[in-house]
C-alpha cells in the first residue's frame, strides 16, 4: 500500500489544537477525507476522520489497522502539513507607530 496523494489546509483558529485537514490518495485509488491535524502534547499527529455516535462518543469512519499503517499515515501528512507552512510567506510585523510615521511622510511628499 502506498500513499500517492496527500493534500493539506492550514487551519488558523485561536485557542484550537487542530492545525490543518488532510486528504489522502492511497494507491491512485481510494480517497480519505477530513483527517485532522492536531498540535497535541508530544507534537503533531492525525486523527481520522469520525462521526458522532448515538451515545455522545465518537467512532473512526475509517482508519489504519496497524501500527506501522499508522505510523507511514502520520509521517506522510505530517510532512506534508509542514511543507505547506513553510512555503507560506512570512507575514512583516509593522507597528502602530511605523503606520502613522509613514502616512505622515507620505503626506508632507504630496505637497
Amino acid at each position: 500500500m502506498e500513499i500517492t496523494s496527500v493534500t493539506v489546509r492550514k487551519i488558523e483558529k485561536e485557542g484550537s489544537r487542530m492545525k490543518g485537514i488532510a486528504s489522502i490518495l492511497i494507491d491512485d485509488s481510494f480517497a480519505v477525507h477530513d483527517i485532522r491535524i492536531i498540535d497535541g502534547d508530544n507534537g503533531l499527529f492525525t486523527a481520522m476522520p469520525s462521526r458522532k455516535t448515538a451515545t455522545g462518543g465518537y467512532r473512526d469512519i475509517a482508519h489504519p489497522i496497524n501500527q506501522e499503517v499508522r505510523k507511514m499515515f502520520d509521517e506522510t501528512i505530517v510532512a506534508e502539513y509542514k511543507k505547506v507552512i513553510e512555503s507560506e510567506p512570512e507575514e512583516e510585523y509593522v507597528s502602530e507607530d511605523s503606520k502613522d510615521k509613514e502616512e505622515t511622510t507620505d503626506s508632507e511628499d504630496e505637497e
